[in-house]
């Protein structure tokens, strides 16, 4: 919304904002300079990008590196994960004024909006909500210029708490300078000082280059640049987002509900949608539960649920003959990798009959609404042997060997004690996509999981049953457990296009919450 709209409708004249708003605080920084000036120290051009020597570069984060230099987004995630729904609600609110603040004190407004009287611990996992945003605003043309250099310091005129951890960890990035942020007796004040500016270190004598965006309020390290290189927003904004394939390091884990980039428009639409998304998303529940699948998927889809299912055409035949068979001594065994929590339901859906599904840890709430049979893992291998054998004994069984979701296009490492509980395996590939909100949480309260997935306007499942594995080779001998758990992985991987990894759910929890994945019982609730 134009900023004269705001200030017309708030009748006030912009002289006056600006007297009274105005921030004093500058950085008087050494005046800029142009490559074309001195061609000695100018970076050669080859193929349209800058290719530097071993000098020490100083990048701006939000001006050099992000295709849009507007904080807001990352703010209002901080306080919506972190804090409160209400927190980011407030921030929202403001929003309107800290556009009419120049960018220094709108950014004070909204660190204070978001920290204000909020405990230390939570933002703890701020790089594992943020991580995912930062990397899609990464610009492809900025991270050229950046990984030229032999040694990288980042400025951030965020908190330092919401950057360090991407741009060391993804980005390679050696030293981060950003604001410290005040707190008192664990809790933080809302307000920022200075971090430490020592830099000159990193340069041994060396040039030192530097590169952010006109128009915004530059760290006073970049006093140390004997050049500094900007580039406009205009010029930004036709940048091209990081590929995959580029990024230093992949990003496999992330956390957070809101899977989207919160711009204000976004923002506000996400709440006015909320009443109704929660509202659609008990009715949803209501109807997977007490209608027969072939009902509850056609009012599923005039609600906006999109449901695939595919088979192979011997799987197809086969369930059709068995459907007019007495019931079988020994159910059938289906292997999955793991999205969200109603994966089980959705393959139950797709072979028109019950099934059971084993859990490591489900909430109480979760497990009372699911309108399928679930039994719980104790983590303790012959237990658990014993009691899946039990379970396959009565009926058909589905297992997530991987123990825990993964958002990214990665499987995680199979565990092989399903290849111990049958002779023929049938591995099934699952994909599922939300537009507003993701499905699965690492540190939040798991028992919203299934709320949250289905809050999204249109969400979407699709399940592929493959092929039928045997464990048995052609000479009568059982494939190892290990072997068997790596071949169905790597049959899912390629019939999703994701990459198999080794990593457990042990990995992914020390990641995102700095625990082992053991859920307390306080958030199963």
């Amino acid at each position: 919304m134009p900023l004269k709209f705001f200030l017309s409708f708030l009748s006030l004249s912009p002289a006056f904002f600006k007297l009274l708003l105005t921030n004093s605080f500058q950085y008087r920084l050494k005046p800029i300079q142009n490559f074309s000036k001195h061609p000695s120290l100018s970076p050669i051009q080859e193929n349209g990008f800058l290719i530097l020597p071993s000098q020490t570069l100083i990048i701006d984060f939000e001006g050099w590196l992000l295709r849009s230099s507007s904080t807001f987004p990352y703010f209002i995630v901080l306080a919506f994960e972190a804090c409160s729904f209400l927190r980011a609600l407030l921030l929202l609110i403001i929003y309107p004024l800290v556009c009419c603040l120049n960018s220094e004190a709108g950014l004070k407004l909204m660190v204070m909006a978001c920290f204000f009287g909020a405990r230390k611990e939570k933002f703890k996992v701020a790089g594992a909500v943020l991580s995912k945003l930062f990397m899609e605003s990464v610009a492809e043309e900025g991270f050229k210029v950046v990984i030229k250099g032999r040694r990288r310091v980042g400025v951030s005129k965020m908190p330092k708490i919401m950057v360090e951890s991407f741009l060391k960890e993804y980005l390679d990035i050696e030293v981060v300078i950003g604001r410290e942020l005040k707190e008192f007796c664990g809790f933080y004040t809302g307000l920022m000082e200075r971090g430490q500016e020592e830099v000159m270190m990193w340069s041994n004598g060396g040039e030192v280059l530097g590169f952010g965006c006109y128009g915004e309020d530059h760290h006073n390290v970049f006093s140390y640049c004997k050049e500094v290189h900007r580039i406009s927003e205009a010029e930004k904004r036709m940048w091209h987002p990081l590929h995959r394939e580029n990024i230093p390091k992949s990003l496999i884990f992330h956390d957070g509900r809101i899977a989207f980039l919160p711009t204000p428009a976004a923002t506000l639409a996400m709440f006015i949608w909320l009443p109704f998304g929660a509202t659609l998303s008990i009715f949803r529940h209501i109807n997977g539960m007490f209608f027969p699948y072939y009902i509850s998927f056609l009012i599923g889809a005039l609600t906006g649920m999109v449901y695939k299912q595919s088979k192979p055409a011997a799987q197809t035949k086969l369930h059709q003959q068995v459907a007019f068979q007495p019931k079988p001594i020994c159910g059938r065994l289906y292997i999955c990798n793991h999205r969200t929590l109603l994966d089980p339901l959705y393959i139950s859906a797709c072979l028109n009959k019950q099934v059971t599904a084993v859990v490591y840890s489900l909430s109480r709430v979760s497990e009372f609404l699911s309108p399928i049979k679930t039994a719980r893992l104790t983590r303790n291998k012959e237990e658990d042997r014993e009691k899946m054998k039990k379970l396959l004994e009565q009926g058909d069984l589905v297992i997530c060997p991987e123990g825990t979701t993964c958002r990214e296009p990665y499987l995680l490492r199979f565990s092989p004690l399903f290849a111990e509980l049958a002779d023929e395996i049938t591995p099934v590939a699952l994909t599922a996509e939300g537009t507003m909100f993701y499905g699965t949480t690492a540190c939040g309260f798991k028992w919203l999981d299934s709320f949250y997935f289905l809050m999204n306007p249109w969400p979407k499942y699709v399940v592929q049953l493959l092929e039928e594995t045997s464990v048995v080779s052609d000479n009568g001998k059982r494939h190892s457990p290990c072997e068997m758990a790596n071949r169905v992985q790597r049959e899912i991987g390629r019939c999703l296009g994701f990459k198999c990894t080794t990593l457990t759910r042990k990995d992914k929890y020390q990641m995102l919450a700095g625990n082992d994945g053991v859920v307390q019982e306080k958030h199963n609730a």
